[in-house]
């Protein structure tokens, strides 16, 4: 009998209590700092809330998820080891990885943000993301335009 760690899977997540959404609650507990999820839940909400004053005709939860979609990559690149030489390697990105990476992205430009409490600064973010705008699709772009340059060693993805 080995030592089996404990993980929490996707399925065991809860969805969070006011929009019952899965990546919502994944959002917040990525947002979470030092174990305080009320204040992050809170910082979420009142964004979603800021949100949904500028954008009247959509349901602030579908602004959300639209933003996380459009800040997802398609394809991504690792450093491989070939003969002495590390080459970047364009991949396809599996749909987990890509929705973390998305959460991450958005997460790291709300962060760089300075100057604003942080709900406004992710309820900025957020419309950003919605209308294909802003640093986290910013950084989705360069990563697709790295990828597209280095197409070339795409054979050595295996």
């Amino acid at each position: 009998m080995g030592y089996k760690k404990w993980t929490l899977s996707a399925q065991q997540l809860r969805p969070d209590p006011k929009y019952s959404s899965v990546l919502a609650s994944k959002f917040i507990n990525c947002m979470m700092r030092c174990g305080k999820k009320t204040v992050a839940q809170k910082i979420f909400y009142t964004a979603l809330d800021i949100v949904a004053e500028k954008i009247k005709d959509e349901p602030p939860i579908e602004v959300f998820e639209r933003a996380i979609a459009n800040v997802r990559p398609r394809i991504q690149i690792r450093s491989r080891r070939v003969g002495g030489s590390n080459y970047q390697v364009p991949m396809p990105v599996s749909s987990k990885r890509a929705q973390s990476l998305a959460i991450r992205w958005v997460l790291e430009a709300t962060r760089s943000k300075k100057g604003r409490p942080m709900n406004q600064r992710l309820a900025a973010e957020l419309i950003d993301a919605f209308n294909d705008q802003g640093a986290a699709i910013t950084t989705k772009e360069n990563v697709h335009r790295m990828a597209d340059a280095n197409k070339a060693f795409a054979h050595f993805a295996w």
